[in-house]
């Protein structure tokens, strides 16, 4: 899994620059466009030829429970917004989720050369270094961050400006970035404390739920009740500021 991200990755640092600028949403969907196909061909016969009988999430899924087996849960490049700005987070990210459980995960950031694995059971490491979630126990101490899942989620917006409201009074700094994956690694490596999303996509969370679980921390969904693969909210934390977390955000209806 990591030679099959890192080569998926190499291709698409072969098309990336700096100098970036598209010109509109038309321009960005045709760059990204092509930059996913690039990234999935590498992908998809590598992985497959690891786990033949591990079917592949399509569109209709990523947001419903998952039927039984094994699937392959991949953003082939996650982060493609910032790819096609020349912005450095982007990162190819790969899931195998067994039975309603992700059970491995590989993402490979090439800017920075960071590769970060979980394996259910066995910890989450970046580098092979070992990472843990932080120590803090008051919220308000707490770096905790949001996030739109998709560029056009009417029914979410609200949602999101009151809760980024709500942990205004409550945590020491709130942010709100795109995609989900990095500020989920940063919590997992124990610089941010929570993450939230309304109306997650399966591609840009089941990575970094496994990430968390392995160093330690909590993911549910924002009532406190198990988060699974297609639940309709998640926040992942420290075991000591869940419950905080959960009561801020259980005051958005």
């Amino acid at each position: 899994m990591v030679e099959t991200a890192a080569e998926a990755g190499r291709a698409l640092e072969a098309r990336y620059s700096t100098a970036t600028r598209p010109t509109g949403r038309n321009d960005m969907f045709r760059i990204g466009t092509v930059d996913g196909q690039v990234s999935l061909d590498i992908l998809r016969p590598g992985l497959t030829a690891l786990r033949p009988e591990a079917r592949w999430l399509t569109d209709e899924y990523e947001t419903i429970e998952l039927p039984s087996g094994e699937w392959w849960v991949v953003d082939e490049v996650e982060g493609n917004v910032n790819h096609v700005h020349g912005l450095p987070e982007w990162a190819v990210s790969v899931a195998l989720v067994r039975d309603g459980q992700p059970v491995l995960a590989v993402v490979r950031q090439p800017i920075g050369d960071l590769t970060y694995t979980a394996l259910r059971g066995a910890g989450s490491y970046l580098n092979g270094r070992a990472l843990k979630v932080s120590a803090k126990t008051d919220l308000n101490a707490a770096i905790v961050v949001t996030g739109q899942a998709e560029a056009d989620q009417d029914g979410t917006y609200r949602r999101i400006g009151q809760s980024i409201t709500a942990m205004l009074d409550h945590a020491l700094l709130v942010r709100a970035t795109v995609p989900s994956t990095f500020p989920m690694l940063l919590v997992a490596d124990g610089h941010n404390d929570v993450f939230w999303q309304y109306e997650p996509v399966l591609p840009g969370v089941a990575a970094g739920a496994l990430m968390i679980t392995e160093a330690g921390g909590v993911v549910t969904r924002i009532d406190g009740t198990p988060w699974t693969p297609g639940a309709d909210t998640i926040v992942v934390t420290t075991p000591a500021l869940h419950a905080a977390a959960v009561k801020v955000l259980s005051t958005i209806a």
